[in-house]
This record gives structure tokens, sequence and C-alpha cells, in this order.
């Protein structure tokens, strides 16, 4: 018979369980966390490996709020802004699936168009501020890589507005669209690469990969640190959805070497040894030329009605659609001339640019500058949708943290 005395209660903590783009995560605000949890370090990061269930050696996520994928294995803490004219701060936190470790090294662009409606669904913006009907600019502060994210948050009769007809290829349901504005998205600073929008100084590198050999790659801070290889040069089209790759150990032993031999050149980790620590950044993502394909819903995609293909990694695994902070790094090497991206797209400068991804196409927008012989871009736009899937309090064990 179980001695119930020897074992902790549970909790019960506030929080909100949103989707965002095509990501869905555990929203908490920070006071609502417990006191040992409020500040970074061991405790909060134990909290929320067992509020999503992780380590799982089942890769299942059965013992928690996790769905045992990169896109469904996050938290998010929000909080009152520390930075003049923001109204947020957001701190994001990548859950390793199978290993113990929280990623708080980038952030989730996907996860970022919950934020606005989340922040004024929990009295983060006074009420007199709020238009009757209309769109609302929330002013986010990412805190993990300290950017400015403006999200238009649409409002009808006072409140969020989550219903519509607004689609996203990767999400079942139409919702209301929310226009995301990442401000000055390039350069991360010191822990993205020295604070160049390409690190290397160059816009196409020859990056040396033992046991897969020398690849062109176009290697970028803008939105989320990116190494760009051509899908040709790594025996794909570009063209290929989930399980042509993630069942293969081979194949996501390569990505993994490409990802951690491109932030040594990046300038993100000193050792490809320190790769394993930074799981979240920087992404391996792959492209070519348009061309017609059918993406994972049965849905066929035109060559005419997209400007070049793009596949993503994401935690080790092809991602089933796109990240919202990899859609930026797409949109912005699209818009420099001579990168590899902007090659598949046709070349040339361009002010947006239309992807096809395993899930369908997204459009995003940036404009590059050269500045001083520095290539820089003022902000990327795109359109997402975010809904709450459920509110309340997440439980976890009291000796979980």
């Amino acid at each position: 018979m179980t001695d119930r005395r020897r074992y902790a209660p549970q909790l019960k903590i506030p929080a909100t369980y949103m989707r965002g783009g095509t990501s869905k995560g555990v929203f908490f605000r920070l006071d609502d966390l417990p006191e040992a949890a409020r500040a970074p370090g061991p405790a909060r990061d134990a909290l929320l490996m067992r509020v999503i269930g992780s380590p799982d050696p089942y890769g299942k996520h059965t013992d928690g709020m996790g769905g045992a994928t990169s896109s469904t294995s996050k938290c998010v803490i929000i909080s009152r802004s520390s930075r003049p004219d923001h109204d947020v701060d957001y701190l994001y936190g990548q859950v390793s699936i199978d290993t113990a470790f929280v990623d708080w090294s980038g952030n989730c662009g996907n996860l970022s168009t919950a934020v606005g409606p989340f922040a004024i669904a929990n009295g983060f913006i006074d009420r007199a501020r709020l238009p009757e009907n209309g769109t609302f600019p929330v002013r986010v502060w990412q805190a993990n890589i300290g950017k400015t994210i403006v999200c238009h948050v649409p409002i009808a009769n006072g409140e969020v507005q989550e219903t519509g007809d607004f689609e996203l290829d990767g999400v079942t349901f139409p919702a209301a669209e929310i226009v995301l504005e990442f401000l000055d998205p390039a350069d991360e600073g010191e822990d993205g690469g020295g604070g160049s929008m390409f690190p290397t100084g160059r816009l196409v590198d020859d990056l040396d990969v033992p046991g897969v050999g020398t690849l062109k790659a176009t290697m970028i801070n803008a939105g989320i640190p990116t190494v760009f290889v051509r899908a040709a040069d790594i025996g794909y089209t570009g063209a290929e959805l989930q399980g042509e790759i993630n069942g293969d150990a081979k194949v996501l032993a390569m990505f993994e070497a490409i990802r951690a031999h491109g932030a040594v050149r990046m300038g993100l980790i000193a050792d490809v040894a320190d790769a394993a620590k930074r799981q979240h950044t920087p992404k391996v993502a792959f492209v070519a030329p348009a061309a017609d394909y059918t993406a994972s819903s049965g849905k066929r995609i035109a060559a005419g009605d997209i400007d070049l293909l793009a596949r993503a990694m994401s935690m080790g695994k092809l991602h089933h659609a796109m990240m919202g902070t990899a859609s930026v790094a797409i949109a912005t090497a699209a818009a420099v001339p001579g990168t590899l991206v902007s090659d598949a797209a046709g070349g040339g400068a361009r002010t947006s640019v239309c992807f096809g991804h395993p899930s369908g196409t997204l459009r995003v927008g940036a404009e590059a500058l050269q500045v001083d012989g520095q290539w820089t871009v003022r902000k990327a736009v795109m359109s997402r949708s975010a809904r709450v899937l459920m509110e309340g309090a997440v439980r976890v064990p009291a000796d979980a943290f």
C-alpha cells in the first residue's frame, strides 16, 4: 500500500494553452509562477519541463502538456514590460523532448502571434486604450533576443477577436488575421554572431562539414540565426515532407552536423561539441527553385504560385510547416541579391517572397538596405493567427522543481 505522506501534492498554476501560428504552447504570467521559478535558473527549467512532460524517453509527452514535436513543446512567460514604449516582455522557452534541457537562445515567431492577444486578455493593456472595434498594436519586447515585435490584434466589441476567415497553411481551421511586424530583426548582438546580419561578412560561404563535404551556405542573423544550403547539394529537391526525412537517423545526423559547423562559423558556439547545448539555434534550411508539389494536406501547390521552395529543421526534425522566425530569415535573405535564397527565388531585389513549405505556402515581406557596405533590414511583416485553446490551471507535483 502506498504511503501517501511521502509524496508531495500537486500545485495549481494559472496558465493558458494557446495556438500561435503553426505552434502551440503553455503561457504563464510571470507573477503566477511559484516564487522559485520567477527568476531564470534550474528551478524554472525544471518546472517548465514537468509542465511539458520532458524528458520523455518514449517521445510522446503523455504525462504533460507537450505534443512531442518541436512545434508543441513550448512555454511562454509574459510580464509587464521593463522597457520604455513597450507593453509586455515576452520570454520563450523551447523544451527538449527527450533530454533535460530548455533552450532560451531564440524566439518563436509563431507563438509571438499569441503574445498580443494574451496580453490584452490578461489585463496587461489598459482597457481605456483599446478601441471598441478595429485593431490594437501591442508592442512586445522579445526578451530572448532583445528585439521589438508589434502584434496588431483585431478587436471586436472591446475584446480580442479570435474567430475569422483567415486561412494559414499548416493550421486546420480559419481564424482572425493578426499582422506581425518584426522590427530591426537582423543582428542579434553578441549572442547572434558578433552584431552582423551576415556574421561571416559574406553572402555565401564554403562550409566544410566532415562526412558531408563542402557546401555553399548563406548564414544570416535575421529573425533567428539560420544556415541556408541548396537542396540539390544535399540530395534533395526542396519539395520533401516530414516522412521523407524524419525517420532516417543518418539524414538527421547530417543535418545536425551542418547545424553544428554552421554555428561555429557564425560565432554562436566555440566548438561543434557545444551544439547539443544550443538545440534551438541556429536553424538549418534548404532551398530550391519553385516547382510543383503536393503539400502534406494533399493540396497541390503550383510552381507559378510561389517564388521558391523552402524546408527547415527544428530541434533535429523537419518542421511540418515553417517557423515564423525562419520565415523572417527567408524573407530577409531573399531581399539581398546574391544569397542562396535570392538565387533560388530567381535573383534580384524584392520586398516580399512567397515560399512553399511542407504544409503549403506563406508570404512574408522584408526590405533590405545596404548602409556603409553592410546589409540591414528595418522590419519584416507577416500574417498569422492565434487562438486560446484552454485556460485555467496546469498542475505539477510540488517537488518537481
